[in-house]
């Protein structure tokens, strides 16, 4: 996995809260999506970038 496919995850994952009308599950997802920008950063640091 690349720090670019983390973040793409992590778009998909706003993007769908964007849309979500029940709140538990909308910040479920922004917590998801929190999750893989911290995987990105770490790959981005392995990568050397």
């Amino acid at each position: 996995m690349t720090s670019e496919e983390a973040i793409a995850n992590a778009v998909r994952l706003l993007e769908a809260a964007e849309t979500e009308l029940n709140l538990p599950l909308m910040e479920r997802l922004e917590g998801l999506a929190d999750s893989w920008l911290g995987v990105a950063a770490l790959l981005r640091e392995r990568e050397g970038a």
